[in-house]
């Protein structure tokens, strides 16, 4: 039996997902609701993180602690391997997530007012941070056609003609798509020729699905000549984001140095004592668990899209990445405050509404699909139980 089926009951653990709901959904009583919106997966982790952190445990002090090389020659052995991306250990920092590392960026590297640009939908901080530090936003929609995505360079070049800063999503939420070479190295050109600085959040790059690939932003053409951050971490890959970890890779020690000062004015210390531990046992040993996963992510996306799609005006491309399925709704002509209902209360049935996304969404939903293929069968036929009439 595979690791993936079992099931581990979650409510009341702490956990946002199952434990946040009334909150989320603004109702009284979640008990029956079955989670399935936010990107946290209903898997543990494999077992050679869970073994490395029962051992730090039996030292019985956490004081102070430090990202050591052993960590840090665990990650770059990771990404040469699996992405091909040789990362220099001298660019990278530690941050106690993407979304504190994305803020921390903006705020290092743009002024009140200064413009912005991400495509949308997109995942709701990279455009919540920078509007709370007040920073202007350009909302690009991607070009969208029977649910796939693409860039619209006319209009993101327009873009980068007026912006300081450029969010990008690689691979991205929502929808899963991997970026193009060829699409990469046009923004890398685009932000070179209109100063543009990049951010790019890779958060979703080891959760490919079937022979899709992942292209890191930092290995295209000219990528050496551009401003670039590029945010990773282990926390999405092996679901142990409560330990609360990410890297970023600068593409100049100018960058770094100016990240890096940025925290220590703003008091951002080293990580807790648990990160270097489960950081090194998860990219020194997690490769069979995480190929184990795609494959099961794969096949629970095939039976979500096979059944889904049976119900009239429901439209679904697979992802290439992430476990987030992108449900177009659209021709079912029901607006996503009725959709919303139907699914909360006739279904039970916990999503993500489209317009979380930004307006780009209307009409969407998006599903996690990283439980057990139990949970996954019960989710599906919750839905059609909300849609059936």
């Amino acid at each position: 039996m595979s690791v993936f089926n079992q099931i581990y009951p979650r409510r009341n653990t702490r956990s946002l997902k199952w434990d946040k709901m009334e909150k989320v959904y603004n109702m009284d009583d979640t008990s029956e609701l079955l989670a399935m919106w936010v990107a946290d997966m209903d898997f543990a982790p494999p077992q050679a993180v869970i073994d490395a952190l029962h051992k730090r445990l039996e030292h019985p002090i956490f004081g102070y602690s430090l990202v050591d090389d052993h960590c840090k020659n665990a990650i770059v052995s990771w990404f040469e391997r699996r992405h091909n991306w040789t990362v220099d250990p001298n660019l990278m920092l530690f941050h106690s997530g993407v979304v504190p590392a994305i803020a921390n960026i903006v705020s290092a590297f743009t002024e009140p007012n200064d413009k912005i640009v991400v495509s949308t939908p997109i995942y709701p901080p990279f455009f919540n941070v920078p509007k709370n530090q007040k920073r202007d936003l350009i909302m690009c929609d991607l070009h969208e056609e029977n649910g796939t995505y693409r860039f619209n360079f006319e209009t993101l070049e327009a873009a980068f003609k007026e912006a300081k800063m450029y969010i990008l999503c690689n691979p991205h939420n929502p929808g899963g798509m991997t970026w193009s070479q060829q699409d990469l190295e046009k923004i890398v050109e685009l932000a070179i020729q209109h100063d543009v600085f990049i951010l790019s959040d890779e958060i979703h790059a080891d959760l490919l699905i079937d022979d899709n690939k992942h292209i890191p932003l930092l290995t295209v053409a000219r990528a050496n000549e551009a401003n670039i951050i590029t945010c990773i971490a282990p926390t999405k890959t092996f679901n142990i984001a409560g330990i609360q970890a990410a890297m970023t890779v600068s593409s100049n020690m100018q960058l770094k140095h100016t990240l890096e000062q940025y925290g220590v004015a703003h008091g951002l210390f080293e990580l807790n004592a648990f990160v270097s531990t489960a950081i090194e046992a998860a990219y020194t040993e997690g490769d069979a668990w995480l190929d184990e996963l795609r494959t099961y992510l794969s096949k629970n996306m095939d039976y979500v899209i096979e059944e889904l799609t049976k119900i009239p005006g429901i439209h679904i491309q697979k992802p290439q990445a992430t476990y987030l399925i992108w449900i177009d709704y659209r021709e079912t002509g029901i607006e996503e405050k009725d959709m919303m209902h139907r699914l909360l209360t006739i279904g039970k049935l916990a999503l993500d509404p489209g317009t979380k996304y930004s307006e780009a969404g209307r009409g969407f939903l998006r599903m996690n699909v990283a439980a057990p293929f139990e949970t996954i069968q019960d989710g599906v036929e919750r839905f059609k139980k909300a849609l059936q009439n």
